[in-house]
C-alpha cells in the first residue's frame, strides 16, 4: 500500500500522539535540564494574545498560511511576524539530500510506518501518565476524532515527498504546532482538574517532546528492525534526520536531540520506558481512539483490534488498558503478521493465508481517518482558547 490519499495514512499515530507527551526527570548531562527548558520567546507572545484575546484573529489569519515558500499572512500582531520570521526555516545543518531520502522511504515503507504509528504510538501515548492527562483536560481531549483530524496534518507533511521543499508543507505546520504548544502551556495550569491530577507546573517541556519523539520515531525504527523489514543504513540515518529536523523545528533545543539511533535508543531506555503506567485518562482516551474504528468495517474483530495493540506493544499494556483477550486473533497475529511482512518484502514466494485480511484492515483503518481528515475545516491546525469543556 502506497500513498492512498494526500493525508497518507502513516500519520494518523503522530496526529494522535504528539502533542503534551511528557516524562520523569533523570539525571541529564547537559547544563540545562530538557525538563524545566520549555519555549520562552513564543511562550511570552502566546500568553499574551491568549489573555488579549487575539487568537481567533490570528488563526483567521493563518488559514492562508500553507506552504514552506508562503509569505506570512497579512492580520498577524508585529511580535508574531517577527518571531515566526525568524523560525519559519530549516537549521543550518538541515541536509536536503536525507531529507527526500527520508520522505521515499516513508512512502515505501508506509504501510508499516502506519500499523506502527497508529496502534503503537498512538496508544503509547495514553500510557504515559502526563501526557495523557494533558492530552485528556485540554480542549482536544473532549472530541478525540476531532483532535486527531486537526493534528492530523502534522505526520503527512513530515512524511510527504516535498515535506522540506519550497512546495511543502512541514516547517509551516511544525510552526503552527510550535504555536498550539505554547498556548497549551499557558492555558492548560488554568485546569483546576489538571492541577488536581498533574505532576508538574507547566506542560510540554523540551523533555516532554523528545519523550514523544521516542515514543514515535525511536520506538518505530526498533520496531521495523524487529520485524525484520528491510532497510538500508542510508534510509535508517535519513529517517532519523527528518526527525532530528522535525523536533528542532517544535522548539527543541538541539544539545538535547541525539545525534544517532544508538544514543536514541539510550535516551529513551532512560526517559520514556520508566514512565509507562496506566492513569484514569489514559484509559478514557485509548478507548475513545480504540473506539473510532467502530464507525467502519474493518473486515475484523475488536479482539483482533486489541490483539494488535497487545502484538505492537505488549501484553503488559494490553492489561493496564483492560483490553480483552481473543487468544485465537492472537495466535493468527502472531503467525500472519510476519508472514504478511514477508511476502510484501518478496521473500515468500507465495501470498500467505491471511493477506487479504491485514491488507483490508489497515486500509478500512486508513480510510477512517482519511475521510474525516480530508474535508476543508478539520484539516487546520488552530490556536486553542480554553481548556476541556468541564476543565
Amino acid at each position: 500500500m502506497s500513498s492512498l490519499s494526500r493525508r497518507n495514512v502513516l500519520s494518523l499515530g503522530v496526529a494522535l500522539g504528539l502533542v503534551s507527551a511528557v516524562g520523569a526527570v533523570p539525571a541529564w548531562a547537559a547544563e540545562t535540564d530538557p525538563w524545566w527548558t520549555w519555549d520562552d520567546e513564543v511562550d511570552r507572545l502566546m500568553a499574551g494574545f491568549l489573555d488579549g484575546g487575539q487568537v481567533p484573529a490570528i488563526n483567521t489569519a493563518m488559514r492562508s498560511w500553507v506552504d514552506n515558500d508562503d509569505p506570512l499572512p497579512g492580520g498577524l500582531p508585529a511580535t508574531l511576524a517577527a518571531y515566526l520570521q525568524q523560525v519559519n526555516r530549516l537549521p543550518s545543518w538541515a541536509d536536503r539530500t536525507k531529507l527526500r531520502l527520508a520522505a521515499d522511504f516513508n512512502r515505501r515503507k508506509d504501510t508499516y510506518l502506519f500499523m506502527l504509528y497508529g496502534l503503537g504510538s498512538g496508544i503509547m501515548s495514553t500510557v504515559i501518565p502526563r501526557e495523557a492527562k494533558s492530552v485528556y483536560w485540554s480542549a482536544g481531549g473532549a472530541d478525540m476524532q476531532d483532535r486527531a483530524a486537526k493534528t492530523f496534518t502534522f505526520g503527512y507533511d513530515l512524511s510527504d515527498r516535498n515535506a522540506f521543499e519550497p512546495t511543502g508543507q512541514f516547517v509551516v505546520t511544525a510552526n503552527k504546532t510550535r504555536l498550539v504548544h505554547a498556548a497549551v502551556r499557558h492555558l492548560l495550569p488554568r485546569s483546576s482538574h489538571w492541577q488536581a491530577v498533574a505532576d508538574e507546573q507547566v506542560p510540554i517541556s523540551n523533555g516532554d517532546i523528545l519523550v514523544t519523539f521516542h515514543s514515535l520515531g525511536t520506538f518505530v525504527h526498533r520496531k521495523l528492525i524487529e520485524w525484520h523489514v528491510p532497510m538500508s543504513a542510508a534510509d535508517e540515518e535519513a529517517f532519523l534526520h527528518s526527525w532530528q529536523v522535525a523536533i528542532h523545528l517544535l522548539g527543541v533545543r538541539d544539545e538535547f536531540i541525539p545525534k544517532t539511533w544508538a544514543a536514541a535508543d539510550a535516551q529513551s531506555a532512560q526517559v520514556l520506558t520508566p514512565i509507562l503506567s496506566p492513569s484514569f485518562e489514559g484509559k478514557e482516551l485509548a478507548e475513545d481512539l480504540l473506539g473510532l474504528t467502530a464507525q467502519i468495517d474493518l473486515g475484523v474483530t475488536r479482539g483482533f483490534l486489541n490483539e494488535f495493540v497487545r502484538y505492537v506493544l505488549s501484553d503488559q499494556v494490553g492489561d493496564w488498558l483492560q483490553l480483552p483477550r481473543d487468544y485465537a486473533a492472537a495466535a493468527l497475529i502472531r503467525t500472519g503478521w510476519p508472514a504478511y511482512i514477508a511476502f510484501r518484502e518478496g521473500l515468500l514466494p507465495v501470498m500467505p493465508v491471511g493477506f487479504s485480511m491485514f491488507d483490508q484492515f489497515i486500509r478500512a483503518m486508513a480510510m477512517l481517518f482519511l475521510n474525516k481528515a480530508t474535508s476543508p475545516t478539520a484539516t487546520l491546525i488552530t490556536i486553542p482558547t480554553g481548556n476541556r469543556p468541564e476543565a
